[in-house]
């Protein structure tokens, strides 16, 4: 049964390969077929009536015509749609929504999902992750070996009998074509727990006898189950575990941080690692060099790009939004999409900076708005704000400054969160100051609770006091002392931590 998979699968390969070359070849022609087929759906949508779909010819007169939105804008049609209202942002039936996080005025976001975003875009882009790796090494024999793919927290939600919210990763594992479930593992009712605890120990007792070939997954989670592999089995590798292990998609965070854990897990110059960006508004790049780590920008998906310049940047109120055609090497942008999901001129809050345009190939630059996303948690910082603020009222303490940066996983230990706080008054006990933070951010952000979970992937939060006049220094060493200049309140990275606790043990 393996040699004729292998062989089907090399003939879709070559055939998509050539499709692929083509848009390449002819982006603007591909994306305006894609626009004019996103507007004959929307046209006799609620959504499309009220902005005149009928009148609009070309992409100029769409921008013209068609608001920039975002997820407040799209949430009363998104209520409705979850109530069971139907042709209102697109004319088949959304009843799938892929929950995500992080909105100022809610817990978690629910994105529809349509049976064309599922089918075109989603599963579009896990076949074509595997036809662009299987076209840089050819003769790969995957389809004879098990697939192990660590999806989120897989709670499915029914609205109705034929209607539910949970996680992409839920939504994608249950509507799994049979092409895709029949060298997936493990069992569905593993794969669909929400403990992660028990989950995380289910994955590895499931899987340590498997003959993996792929990984597939965010990297946080992966490597906690990598660990718990190795713990259980004893070995020092996971090749002597999985003898055919060769490839990890993953996607969600930076691999960056975690690509020295990575190599210590699996210490073989063969082991390749392709970064895909698939959100649950769509599945947008993947890399298809595994010399670049550039992703190229997936043009026949069904979805319209536009992009704003980010030092032009006004949330829906920027004035400035240009075609793909009109992208230039080095700029930030944030993406604005519209897609065969019902999403129009959506403002996702990623932004991208292109590094080439013959074909479009691009790097994730970070979100529109200050953020923590090393984990997969995205916290932003209305999160940070409310929940410190919650710690102070808590513990009668008041803070000047504060900074917040990962502290990454390494040598299989876990990744936590450290906060650097100077205070006017400090709480009487500041290991309970920062269980309230942690308690709050958890009650906040949906995604940072789920990491949280059992100090699994991420441990409690590390808050240190920082001495007196530790902020102003390092402001005064930028330049950047007094006026309107701010410390950043969350970074995804460790610069500016290190730089402030550097100049506060100089003196």
């Amino acid at each position: 049964m393996n040699m004729p998979f292998n062989s089907i699968f090399s003939w879709i390969i070559k055939k998509r390969i050539h499709q692929i070359d083509l848009f390449k070849k002819y982006p603007k022609e591909v994306q305006n077929d894609v626009f004019q087929q996103l507007i004959a759906h929307g046209k006799n949508t609620e959504w499309g009536k009220k902005y005149n779909f009928e009148t609009i010819q070309s992409p100029q007169d769409f921008a013209d015509n068609v608001p920039l939105t975002n997820y407040d804008t799209l949430k009363p049609y998104i209520d409705r749609l979850l109530a069971g209202e139907q042709n209102l942002l697109w004319d088949t039936d959304s009843k799938w929504f892929a929950k995500s996080s992080g909105t100022v005025n809610s817990k978690s976001k629910l994105i529809p999902v349509t049976k064309e975003s599922l089918q075109e875009c989603h599963y579009k882009g896990g076949k074509d992750l595997l036809s662009l790796y299987y076209n840089q090494i050819p003769d790969r024999k995957l389809y004879k070996g098990k697939h192990l793919i660590i999806g989120g927290s897989a709670e499915i939600n029914y609205l109705s009998p034929d209607s539910y919210f949970g996680d992409l990763s839920a939504i994608i594992l249950k509507n799994m074509p049979w092409w895709a479930e029949i060298r997936r593992t493990p069992a569905k009712e593993i794969a669909l727990m929400t403990k992660w605890e028990e989950k995380i120990e289910k994955l590895a007792q499931a899987t340590i006898h498997e003959d993996v070939y792929i990984l597939a997954g965010v990297p946080s989670w992966t490597l906690v189950l990598c660990n718990r592999v190795l713990e259980i089995t004893g070995k020092s590798n996971l090749r002597e575990v999985w003898p055919n292990l060769e490839l990890f998609m993953h996607g969600g965070v930076s691999f960056e941080p975690y690509r020295a854990e990575f190599k210590r897990l699996i210490p073989f110059d063969d082991m390749h690692y392709l970064e895909t960006y698939n959100a649950s508004e769509g599945f947008f790049g993947i890399q298809d060099d595994l010399s670049n780590p550039s992703l190229l920008l997936m043009l026949d998906y069904g979805v319209y790009y536009e992009f704003i310049p980010m030092k032009e940047f006004n949330g829906i109120d920027s004035t400035h939004v240009i075609p793909l055609k009109d992208v230039v090497i080095g700029e930030n942008y944030a993406i604005v999409i519209s897609t065969n999901a019902g999403l129009w001129r959506h403002i996702i809050g990623d932004t991208v900076i292109f590094h080439t345009t013959t074909p479009y190939r691009f790097t994730l630059s970070g979100r529109t708005k200050s953020f923590i996303n090393a984990f997969g948690e995205e916290v932003i910082v209305e999160n940070a704000d409310k929940a410190i603020r919650k710690a102070c009222e808590t513990h009668q303490a008041s803070i000047r400054e504060y900074t917040v940066a990962p502290k990454y996983m390494s040598e299989g230990k876990k990744g936590a969160h450290e906060w650097l706080i100077e205070f006017i008054n400090p709480p009487a006990h500041l290991h309970e100051f920062a269980h309230t933070v942690d308690s709050q951010l958890k009650i906040l952000n949906s995604d940072y609770e789920a990491k949280r979970e059992s100090d699994l992937s991420l441990q409690a939060p590390i808050v240190r006091q920082m001495p007196k006049g530790s902020f102003d220094k390092w402001l005064k060493s930028k330049g950047k002392l007094g006026g309107q200049h701010k410390i950043p309140r969350l970074s995804n990275d460790r610069i500016i931590l290190e730089e402030i606790l550097t100049l506060s043990e100089s003196d």
